[in-house]
């Protein structure tokens, strides 16, 4: 199969010929309709987190289901899907809590098993997933149907970026009517948790972002109220605009340590700062212990916004379809696989809210 190969860190992406084993156990062999760029393939791909080489990125997909391992017991051949990197086993500790993300058991580390080149050499599965080609063999626990009204192209969208941010909000923070919000950096992430506590009936959503472009698309996309990151005074703007005491919760939705440091700053006594972008491996922030204890505030993690696939899946596809959520209006741009290195470059440079790649517009 074609797959876009990442050889070296920090170097651009090849197109290759890709062998893929079959779906074995609850596995399902997908045919890629779709998928969309997100900043942790780049990070990823340039080194960032490590990882072994050579190895396919890419875990925003959608397409269709052409082959099933014995052990599926929900999909079938035909049936559209988003694939994620939410891999669970259901039936661990966590995955018994509801929490299929922190899934320890079936959500191992990257997967050489699945892809190799022709001499044999194996290839890493990027998160799990390895969507960055025209097939791919997942655990059924990756995926959510789909029904036939929502565009493939759009549909991956929802296997991360839209899970993150609006998840981050719904399901981490889980926002309140009324509540005031500040989401620091509003790209494809930052977006959703804007519309996401709009969804939430937050009173005050504060945007900050360097960019003009994207403070100007988060008020499209519900932002009460936009500041620009380099702007003097940011802590001073944030009290005036939530009654002088600071915002309920904030947001940090990009991996910059001055984004997090920042962050601790606008939260009221008693609010929470939730930390959704993933930086470098060596990157860390400072906070005052002190002051965090002494004004009840906290730090909270949410890694891919605590989605439960089968429970949010099909709420997010209602809101679409009752135009509350914004998912179309997300793509920026859709490219063919070829042009992958062209489409992460724009995604890196920030000119784009996200792009897409359009593996097979027959599906």
């Amino acid at each position: 199969m074609k797959a876009a190969v990442c050889h070296t860190h920090g170097q651009s992406l090849v197109l290759e010929d890709v062998d893929i084993a079959s779906p074995v156990g609850s596995q399902v062999r997908i045919r890629v309709a779709a998928c969309a760029i997100c900043h942790s393939d780049i990070h990823y791909a340039e080194g960032a987190w490590g990882g072994h080489l050579p190895a396919v990125y890419g875990h925003e997909a959608a397409g269709v289901v052409t082959e099933t391992g014995p052990g599926v017991v929900s999909l079938r051949v035909g049936d559209r899907v988003i694939a994620t990197l939410i891999r669970s086993c259901g039936s661990c500790f966590y995955c018994d809590q509801g929490e299929p993300v922190m899934c320890g058991e079936a959500a191992a580390a990257d997967s050489t098993e699945i892809l190799s080149l022709r001499d044999g050499t194996p290839v890493a599965q990027g998160m799990k997933t390895g969507a960055f080609a025209e097939w791919i063999v997942v655990e059924e626990s990756q995926t959510a149907k789909l029904d036939a009204d929502i565009p493939l192209d759009t549909a991956c969208l929802l296997a991360c970026g839209v899970i993150t941010g609006v998840g981050a909000v719904m399901n981490t923070a889980r926002v309140r009517p009324g509540s005031s919000v500040v989401v620091i950096g509003t790209g494809g992430v930052g977006l959703n948790a804007v519309q996401g506590a709009a969804i939430s009936g937050a009173q005050c959503i504060i945007a900050i972002d360097t960019q003009d472009s994207k403070l100007e698309a988060a008020r499209s996309f519900g932002a009460t109220h936009a500041i620009r990151a380099d702007a003097r005074k940011i802590p001073r703007r944030v009290r005036e605009l939530t009654a002088d005491r600071g915002a309920d919760h904030v947001f940090v939705t990009v991996g910059a340590r001055e984004a997090m440091d920042m962050g601790y700053r606008l939260i009221r006594r008693g609010g929470e700062v939730i930390i959704v972008g993933m930086t470098a491996l060596d990157v860390k922030s400072e906070f005052l212990p002190l002051g965090l204890a002494g004004a009840v505030q906290s730090i909270r993690g949410s890694f891919m916004g605590q989605t439960r696939l089968k429970v949010d899946i099909p709420r997010l596809l209602a809101l679409y379809r009752q135009d509350r959520l914004k998912l179309d209006e997300l793509v920026s741009n859709r490219y063919p696989l070829e042009r992958i290195n062209e489409a992460m470059e724009d995604t890196l440079a920030g000119r784009s809210l996200r792009n897409v790649l359009v593996i097979d517009d027959s599906l």
